[in-house]
């Protein structure tokens, strides 16, 4: 079954899976779809219609507003948001005051294992490509490859990543060759936006 502090706001439309942990003050508003074993801080926000994958963390004071689309293993730092609107407004062009059917919800995709550093923006619509990770503070306002590290405002790639987190370094004598200090895995860049594993 899933741990759910008494505080913690969940709607009984959410479907919360097996082992999954809501903490204090978090909130998982109706039709949340939240994986197994996963793991929703303190003060959190899961919007209506959010989908999450197994194993994701969703840290303190986070906000993932609808549609977003989590895969599995995905981590959202401390306080980060994951936007929908495009062109926000509180009020339409005549004044009157913006109402659910005003404006059209557009989403964040996170790709399985990817890691939403602490206060960063990913500004939708953007998918956030398998194993990425973007620094803290950054604001993503374009898709990103795999494998990419992502840091600044507006978020540019400064390096790539491996499925540990570590930076990759490259390896010696290559020009488009790059290793995992962690794990000793050996990857390629192929173009300026896509990095494959190396099999051999």
């Amino acid at each position: 079954m899933p741990k759910i502090v008494d505080s913690a706001d969940v709607s009984p439309e959410a479907k919360i899976g097996e082992g999954t942990s809501i903490w204090h003050l978090a909130q998982v508003r109706e039709d949340a779809e939240v994986g197994k074993q996963c793991i929703i801080g303190r003060g959190a926000y899961i919007g209506s219609g959010v989908k999450m994958g197994d194993n994701c963390k969703v840290q303190n004071y986070a906000l993932v507003y609808e549609p977003a689309e989590l895969e599995d293993g995905v981590f959202i730092g401390p306080a980060a948001v994951l936007t929908n609107d495009l062109y926000p407004r509180a009020i339409n062009a005549d004044g009157s005051l913006k109402s659910a059917s005003d404006w059209e919800h557009v989403g964040v995709t996170i790709k399985r294992g990817a890691a939403i550093g602490a206060r960063s923006v990913c500004v939708a619509p953007v998918t956030i490509g398998e194993w990425a990770t973007i620094a803290a503070g950054a604001v993503v306002t374009r898709d990103v490859p795999n494998f990419a590290l992502m840091a600044g405002v507006p978020a540019r790639r400064i390096g790539w990543v491996g499925q540990a987190g570590v930076k990759l370094e490259q390896v010696e004598g290559t020009e488009n060759r790059f290793k995992c200090p962690q794990t000793g895995q050996i990857f390629e860049q192929v173009s300026d936006n896509e990095l494959r594993e190396v099999n051999d």
